[in-house]
Protein backbone atom coordinates (compact mmCIF):
# COMPACT_ATOMS: atom_id res chain seq x y z
CA UNK A 1 0.00 0.00 0.00
CA UNK A 2 1.24 3.82 -0.89
CA UNK A 3 1.37 6.64 1.32
CA UNK A 4 -1.48 9.17 0.35
CA UNK A 5 0.52 12.10 1.15
CA UNK A 6 4.19 11.10 -0.73
CA UNK A 7 3.16 7.84 -2.44
CA UNK A 8 6.40 5.67 -0.31
CA UNK A 9 5.54 2.43 0.28
CA UNK A 10 4.06 2.19 3.20
CA UNK A 11 5.28 -0.62 6.30
CA UNK A 12 2.96 -2.64 8.36
CA UNK A 13 3.79 -3.26 11.82
CA UNK A 14 2.42 -4.42 14.92
CA UNK A 15 2.03 -2.68 18.18
CA UNK A 16 0.42 -3.54 21.37
CA UNK A 17 -1.89 -5.60 19.38
CA UNK A 18 -2.88 -3.14 17.12
CA UNK A 19 -2.09 -3.54 13.16
CA UNK A 20 -0.42 -0.10 11.78
CA UNK A 21 0.92 1.17 8.81
CA UNK A 22 3.31 4.12 9.03
CA UNK A 23 5.19 5.48 6.59
CA UNK A 24 9.14 5.95 6.92
CA UNK A 25 9.26 9.27 4.63
CA UNK A 26 6.59 11.48 6.19
CA UNK A 27 6.23 9.26 9.73
CA UNK A 28 2.45 9.57 9.16
CA UNK A 29 0.39 6.78 10.75
CA UNK A 30 -2.79 4.68 9.09
CA UNK A 31 -4.72 2.13 10.68
CA UNK A 32 -6.79 -0.78 9.02
CA UNK A 33 -10.24 -0.95 9.76
CA UNK A 34 -11.20 -1.85 13.23
CA UNK A 35 -8.12 -1.00 14.47
CA UNK A 36 -9.37 2.12 15.67
CA UNK A 37 -12.53 0.43 17.38
CA UNK A 38 -9.56 -1.20 19.42
CA UNK A 39 -7.69 1.38 20.88
CA UNK A 40 -10.54 3.26 21.66
CA UNK A 41 -12.40 -0.15 23.20
CA UNK A 42 -9.01 -0.46 25.53
CA UNK A 43 -9.03 3.48 26.33
CA UNK A 44 -12.38 3.60 27.87
CA UNK A 45 -11.51 0.11 29.75
CA UNK A 46 -8.45 1.82 30.90
CA UNK A 47 -10.01 4.93 31.90
CA UNK A 48 -13.01 3.04 33.62
CA UNK A 49 -10.30 1.23 35.69
CA UNK A 50 -8.58 4.50 36.72
CA UNK A 51 -11.47 6.01 37.91
CA UNK A 52 -11.35 8.55 40.38
CA UNK A 53 -10.97 7.59 44.10
CA UNK A 54 -13.48 8.43 46.77
CA UNK A 55 -12.41 11.75 48.95
CA UNK A 56 -10.46 11.19 51.75
CA UNK A 57 -11.83 11.16 55.44
CA UNK A 58 -12.51 14.61 56.97
CA UNK A 59 -9.79 15.99 58.71
CA UNK A 60 -10.40 16.99 62.59
CA UNK A 61 -11.74 20.23 62.39
CA UNK A 62 -11.00 21.10 66.12
CA UNK A 63 -7.70 20.54 65.84
CA UNK A 64 -6.22 21.22 62.23
CA UNK A 65 -2.41 21.39 63.04
CA UNK A 66 -2.43 17.96 64.72
CA UNK A 67 -1.08 15.29 62.91
CA UNK A 68 -2.89 11.67 62.80
CA UNK A 69 -1.37 8.57 63.39
CA UNK A 70 -1.55 8.40 59.52
CA UNK A 71 0.23 11.12 58.44
CA UNK A 72 3.26 10.53 61.07
CA UNK A 73 3.46 6.78 60.22
CA UNK A 74 3.70 8.15 56.39
CA UNK A 75 6.56 10.55 57.12
CA UNK A 76 8.58 7.39 59.23
CA UNK A 77 8.63 5.24 56.81
CA UNK A 78 11.43 6.60 55.46
CA UNK A 79 10.54 8.23 51.79
CA UNK A 80 12.24 10.96 50.79
CA UNK A 81 8.89 12.23 49.03
CA UNK A 82 10.42 10.82 45.59
CA UNK A 83 7.83 9.21 43.42
CA UNK A 84 9.80 8.16 41.28
CA UNK A 85 9.21 7.72 36.91
CA UNK A 86 5.04 7.05 36.34
CA UNK A 87 4.24 3.87 33.93
CA UNK A 88 3.57 5.22 30.49
CA UNK A 89 0.48 4.99 28.99
CA UNK A 90 0.30 2.40 26.44
CA UNK A 91 -1.04 4.88 24.07
CA UNK A 92 2.51 5.83 24.29
CA UNK A 93 4.08 2.42 23.41
CA UNK A 94 1.59 2.19 20.14
CA UNK A 95 2.83 5.12 18.62
CA UNK A 96 6.48 5.56 20.37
Amino acid sequence: MKCPNDSTTLVMSERASVEIDYCPECRGVWLDRGELDKILERAEAEASRSAVPPAAPARDVQNPTRATSDDRDRRSEGSSGYRGKKKEHWLGELFG
